[in-house]
């Protein structure tokens, strides 16, 4: 594929095998596997938290090649109970992905993730280096509090128009810590409550993901069924800061991991995830091949993305 080329999905396909595995006394999580039985495993890691998967990130890994591995994380997608936050932290995942990867008899599996599943697959090879392969990384968010805050609290610098509506609906007395506003609402035992903080919760993060709107993505970030337990899970991980030891917990131990083939990919408009945490990372790990789209955001849907991730996933399949 040349420099010119956009990268299509691979065609659409459906599991070859489906489960729930109870992964604690409070969670059942759903698991996948698509693609070919006996072909180079890899474990999909979405983003939120509480994001669950969708069927399109099967087409990422070309089907003859790949043994694909995906699960909704606590809380969230087909997994129960949906929205949960008991016994629900960044170390509980961690025991997920192994338990998940014993259960299926895999030694080693590359790890592909994107947004705050390019965090858990840090702090997967970070505690787990001996078992993966390689790492694919999108939208890279570290997780400091500087990044929540760009976000979720400084959002009017670039967008003045929609944070008006998102900060709009916490309290003027309230507003020097939103996060914590939105999670005291988001936890509250008003259901009602809840789900008109989850919408817009929802509503601001679906608006963000590309260079271009998404109508349709907007609506679905800020639809009840799923923006409860989306808002609900991603709040209390930043509430909770991902429940890392220190705020720049995964440059902190990047040495564990510069031993690992690894791609960096990251969108130069990325307003999510903004550009300086994969320039961090990418400075902290010079190993790692990093890759910047000079005309895209967020969202694995930007073709130059799609294009770099594709292009990565078949490299490592090849070699």
């Amino acid at each position: 594929m040349n420099n010119n080329e956009i990268a299509e999905l691979y065609p659409p396909i459906e599991p070859f095998h489906k489960e729930m595995l109870k992964v604690s006394d409070v969670h059942e999580i759903y698991v996948e596997q698509s693609g070919n039985p006996n072909g180079k495993p890899v474990v999909y890691l979405h983003g939120g938290p509480g994001a669950g998967t969708d069927p399109q990130c099967r087409r990422l890994f070309d089907p003859a090649l790949y043994r694909i591995v995906i699960f909704d994380q606590r809380g969230c997608g087909k997994s129960t109970p949906k929205g949960c936050l008991e016994d629900n932290t960044t170390w509980g995942l961690l025991s997920d992905m192994e338990q998940i990867r014993t259960h299926l008899g895999i030694d080693t599996w590359q790890v592909f993730g994107g947004s705050w599943g390019s965090t858990l697959a840090l702090a997967y090879a970070i505690n787990h280096p001996q078992v993966v392969d390689e790492l694919v990384l999108r939208g890279i968010f570290l997780l400091r509090r500087k990044e929540i805050l760009w976000f979720y609290q400084w959002g009017h610098t670039l967008f003045p128009d929609l944070f008006e509506q998102y900060i709009g609906f916490i309290p003027e007395d309230e507003r020097d810590d939103v996060i914590h506003a939105y999670y005291k609402r988001l936890t509250s035992d008003d259901k009602a409550l809840r789900i008109a903080a989850a919408r817009v919760w929802g509503k601001w993060e679906g608006s963000m993901l590309s260079v271009l709107p998404d109508p349709a993505r907007e609506e679905h970030f800020s639809s009840d069924e799923f923006a409860e337990a989306f808002a609900r899970v991603e709040c209390h991980y930043f509430e909770n800061r991902a429940f890392f030891p220190s705020d720049n917990y995964l440059l902190e131990n990047i040495d564990v991991i510069r031993h690992i083939p690894t791609v960096i990919v990251q969108g130069r408009y990325d307003v999510i995830t903004p550009f300086e945490a994969a320039w961090d990372l990418h400075k902290a790990f010079p190993e790692a091949k990093f890759l910047v789209i000079p005309d895209a955001g967020h969202a694995v849907s930007e073709p130059g993305i799609r294009t770099a991730l594709i292009e990565a996933t078949d490299f490592f399949a090849n070699k």
